[in-house]
């Protein structure tokens, strides 16, 4: 009986039990009350004005909608894996190389609405395919294939060169919207958010 219960505690884990229902409920649950809890209100102010920005770009608030929701659940379970030591130290590394790269988009992004003709294409979205690699690479062996379907999603949006080519138009109508979210990306910056 002993041995039994031995084999049975060794493939038993609660903490896996708990990633895997943070995970379930994170699925069910990402609107904006739960994204308060692992997203601050700088952070928020930025999905706000990209859910407006998309949702004008594309005349659907759906797509929007689940732009935004997908940009949520994968920040946030990131975050449950990272608070759970999900990581591994070549994870870790990848992480930091993540980081960086996110780094240099968003200078980017900043510099080329600031800086008028400086915009380059080809140059943003190399970084941001760069920056897909490695998040793929980083929770591809703990997250589900749709998760992975999820960061793709975000990330054809913001490759796609026609809305680039739009956003940065100086004429460009969703020039507005562009700056607010430049507005808080510079006031991450400024609390140390990015």
């Amino acid at each position: 009986m002993t041995s039994r219960l031995n084999t049975m505690g060794d493939t038993f884990r609660a903490r896996d039990i708990s990633l895997k229902a943070q995970k379930k409920l994170l699925s069910k649950m990402s609107n904006k009350s739960m994204a308060k809890n692992f997203i601050d209100d700088t952070h928020a102010s930025i999905l706000d004005n990209t859910y407006n920005l998309a949702k004008s770009y594309t005349g659907n608030k759906k797509d929007a909608e689940k732009l935004v929701k997908n940009i949520i659940k994968i920040v946030v379970k990131i975050n449950i894996l990272s608070r759970n030591d999900q990581f591994s130290p070549e994870d870790l590394k990848v992480a930091n190389q993540l980081k960086n790269k996110f780094t240099t988009i968003v200078k980017t992004v900043i510099s080329f609405f600031e800086v008028d003709y400086t915009f380059d294409r080809s140059f943003l979205i190399k970084n941001i395919n760069d920056c897909r690699g490695l998040l793929k690479q980083l929770v591809g062996n703990h997250l589900t294939d749709k998760s992975l379907g999820r960061i793709d999603h975000v990330l054809d949006f913001f490759t796609d060169a026609t809305f680039l080519e739009e956003m940065f138009k100086k004429s460009s109508p969703y020039r507005p919207a562009l700056k607010s979210i430049i507005d808080d990306m510079n006031k991450a910056f400024d609390e140390g958010g990015i």
